[in-house]
C-alpha cells in the first residue's frame, strides 16, 4: 500500500537547477587519531556523483563525525590524496549545537552574514523553518532545536557546492524536519548534501545515496545503499522503505 503526503509547495524561492559535473571519491582512506591504538576509519572506498541529498549512516562511535570533518577539510586536509573532488570547490560543515555569537539578535546576525543576492532566500528559509517570531531573540534564548534551525539557515544562505549536515536537525520535531528536508531538496537541486543522522527511517525515505559506515575490522568498509529519495508530493511506499532499511542495516 502506498500513501501520498500533502503535495504542498514548501517554497517560493528556487535556485538555478543547472547541474554541473559534481563528483567526489574516497580511495583507501585510513585515519587514526594521534596516540590512538586503532584507526577510527580504515581503508574507505566509495564514490558519489551528481547533486543530491545524500546521507552518512552508522552506529554510534563508528566515526561519522570524524569522517565529516575530514571531508570538510578537502583534499588539503587530513584526508590528503585519498579524497578526490571534481566540480566541488566550496565545502561547508554544520553540526549539532554549534553556536552563533550572542552579542546581537539572531536576525541581525543572519542579516550581516547573508550575501545581498540571497536576501529573498534568507526570508523564505526563516519562514519555512518557522523562526520568524524569533529574529529579535538572542541565540542563548532559543531552544536547542531552534538553535540548530537558525544555525542551518546561516549555512544555507552562503555559496557552497557541498554542505555537510552533522546532526544539524537534532531536537527538531519529526514533522518540521520533514518539511525542512523537502524544502532544501526543492530549493537547492544543484547542490550536494551529506546528511548525518541516527534516524534510519528518515535517511531511507529522503536520501538518495546512503554511505553506511561500519566499525573498523568488520571487513565491510563503506557501502553505498540507495534510498527512496522522496521529494515534495511523494507517495510513500512502506514496503520499499522497509527494503531500504533492511539493506542499510545489513551493511552496518
Amino acid at each position: 500500500m502506498k500513501y501520498a503526503n500533502n503535495p504542498q509547495n514548501y517554497c517560493n524561492v528556487h535556485l538555478p537547477s543547472l547541474e554541473k559535473n559534481m563528483h567526489f571519491e574516497c580511495r583507501g582512506m585510513t585515519f587514526t587519531y594521534p596516540e590512538a591504538d586503532k584507526p577510527v576509519l580504515e581503508n574507505l572506498n566509495f564514490s558519489m556523483a551528481a547533486p543530491g541529498f545524500n546521507a552518512v549512516f552508522g552506529p554510534s562511535g563508528v566515526g561519522k563525525t570524524s569522517f565529516a570533518r575530514i571531508l570538510a577539510g578537502g583534499s588539503s586536509g587530513p584526508g590528503g590524496n585519498a579524497l578526490i573532488y571534481e566540480g566541488i570547490s566550496t565545502i561547508l560543515y554544520s553540526y549539532n549545537q554549534e553556536r552563533l555569537p550572542g552579542w546581537s539578535s539572531t536576525g541581525t546576525h543572519l542579516e550581516k552574514v547573508c550575501p545581498p543576492k540571497n536576501s529573498d532566500l534568507k526570508k523564505e528559509l526563516v519562514k519555512i523553518f518557522k523562526l520568524e517570531s524569533l529574529l529579535g531573540s538572542r541565540f542563548s534564548q532559543l531552544s536547542m532545536g531552534q538553535q540548530n534551525r537558525m544555525n542551518l539557515i546561516r549555512y544555507l544562505i552562503q555559496d557552497f557546492d557541498l554542505l555537510i549536515l552533522d546532526e544539524s536537525l537534532a531536537n527538531v520535531d519529526e514533522a518540521l524536519r520533514e518539511t525542512i528536508i523537502l524544502a532544501i531538496k526543492e530549493i537547492f537541486p544543484a547542490k550536494l548534501f551529506l546528511y548525518i543522522s541516527h534516524n534510519l527511517m528518515e535517511v531511507a525515505r529522503f536520501c538518495k545515496d546512503i554511505l553506511v559506515l561500519s566499525h573498523p575490522g568488520k571487513n565491510k568498509g563503506a557501502v553505498v545503499v540507495q534510498g527512496q529519495n522522496y521529494k515534495t508530493g511523494y507517495t510513500s511506499d512502506p514496503q520499499a522503505i522497509d527494503r531500504s532499511m533492511l539493506e542499510i542495516m545489513n551493511a552496518v
